[in-house]
């Protein structure tokens, strides 16, 4: 299943504040209790972004960790690189397709992780066994990714706005099918975390700049909803009048990030 998504640093980035900001919960905690995290660990991430799992593994080790991040998106990788470059290379950050066979060894890692970005794999079972295939005897897959509950308030105005069904999305139309399913055939033990993380929002604002951020972040998955920028922009209207109705009537808008964590013993 090939699945046309680019991720781009700007609208990331708009999102990883918007969560900070107005999230009830701290999801880089949640996954550090989660982890069976050992200082002298070898950790690869997989789909690494611009290295916000990698530092956060770093700082939790206290540097006694060889960390690898790995991506597609050679604009992340330069700021993952930019910010690798403060704290004294301390990862080493280089491109990975996992569509494609991993260039690691077998048996190199004592964890893989892979951070909300799995469910754009094209063969699922593929990626999955790399990424089983270059972890040691004993060692941990950690994959987190939207359950289908996922941010349903979000989903509910833009319907309400557009009048149109909501496409699949591959994260939460995937993750809890197909990729556990996956994970299960491979992995000897699997263990499944549910983090729920209200995003509450005091204005309509900053909810219509995440609305933003993720429709242009992922237009290639909406492309049914808008085809130019006149289409998006008219959506956006829309999706902000139905924002204030809710808004005005309880005087908040509250969405909730259902998080699923697969944390699976080789």
């Amino acid at each position: 299943m090939k699945i046309d998504y680019k991720e781009t640093t700007s609208d990331l980035q708009t999102r990883i504040n918007i969560h900070d900001a107005y999230g009830a919960q701290d999801i880089d905690k949640w996954m550090l209790d989660v982890l069976p995290l050992k200082q002298g660990m070898t950790i690869l991430d997989v789909g690494c972004g611009s290295g916000k799992q990698c530092f956060s593994y770093l700082a939790h080790l206290s540097g006694k960790a060889k960390i690898t991040g790995g991506d597609v998106s050679e604009s992340l990788l330069e700021k993952a690189k930019e910010e690798n470059l403060k704290l004294g290379k301390r990862v080493t950050f280089q491109t990975l397709d996992f569509n494609k066979k991993f260039p690691f060894d077998d048996n190199t890692f004592d964890l893989a992780s892979c951070s909300f970005a799995i469910y754009y794999a094209e063969d699922i079972p593929f990626t999955i066994q790399e990424m089983h295939r270059i972890l040691k005897p004993g060692g941990y897959l950690f994959t987190t990714g939207p359950m289908p509950e996922n941010k349903q308030m979000f989903y509910d105005i833009i319907k309400e706005a557009t009048g149109k069904e909501i496409p699949p999305m591959p994260g939460s139309s995937r993750y809890a099918s197909d990729i556990l399913g996956s994970i299960k055939d491979l992995f000897s033990l699997v263990e499944v975390h549910i983090f729920e993380n209200p995003l509450i929002f005091p204005s309509v604002e900053p909810f219509l700049d995440y609305t933003r951020a993720s429709l242009s972040e992922d237009r290639l998955l909406w492309n049914t909803f808008f085809q130019t920028k006149e289409d998006f922009e008219m959506i956006m209207s829309k999706i902000a009048n139905i924002a204030l109705k809710r808004f005005d009537q309880d005087g908040k808008l509250v969405m909730t990030k259902v998080v699923g964590g697969f944390l699976a013993t080789k």
